[in-house]
């Protein structure tokens, strides 16, 4: 929980309008227990919080780099992440009955009575989905001193050979179907 506090609105002094808000993320963020796709994380978290009488619209924006693994030769490669994200919080007396009816997963429900909002969850959420799906060295960079020449190696042993003797016996009964659907036409 000592990790919470920074990461907390007491939005109850606030006056309505648009507040901003700026958090720096770095790996002791994370909870080392749950596996994630990246390390050495420096991101920066721009929080645009517009308070209204019932609900708030929030505006995250993600930025930084952290390191992933490339998809292609397992190498670990420096990536940007950058995303926008928005979500609406609204103010009810049923919060729970609420969140479990909602179909949106950017409208959350808290309650009348709470003082704060928790933003862990979210930063954490939007941190990880700020990085990029497609881990791969750029094309310039492929084949180069960057890459594990041992891993390519390995793969283009292991593509398939297509030179009349297809090495994946998998597609050899559809040969037939091809040759019958051109005598038919």
């Amino acid at each position: 929980m000592g990790k919470r506090k920074p990461f907390e609105i007491a939005f109850v002094g606030l006056k309505p309008g648009i507040h901003e808000f700026l958090y720096e993320i770095e790996d002791s963020f994370f909870d080392e227990s749950i596996p994630r796709e990246f390390e050495h994380c420096i991101a920066k978290v721009r929080l645009q919080l517009d308070k209204k009488t019932n609900f708030f619209l929030l505006k995250f924006e993600i930025g930084g780099k952290a390191d992933v693994v490339c998809d292609r030769c397992s190498n670990i490669l420096t990536k940007d992440l950058w995303d926008e994200f928005n979500m609406v919080v609204k103010l009810v007396d049923n919060p729970d009955e609420m969140n479990e009816k909602e179909e949106d997963p950017d409208i959350n429900y808290i309650s009348k009575t709470e003082s704060h909002l928790y933003l862990n969850d979210w930063i954490y959420e939007f941190v990880s989905l700020s990085v990029p799906l497609q881990k791969m060295c750029s094309e310039q960079e492929f084949g180069g001193e960057k890459c594990n020449i041992a891993v390519l190696e390995k793969l283009r042993t292991m593509e398939v050979k297509d030179n009349g003797q297809n090495a994946n016996t998998i597609w050899k009964g559809l040969d037939q179907f091809k040759k019958a659907s051109k005598k038919s036409k």
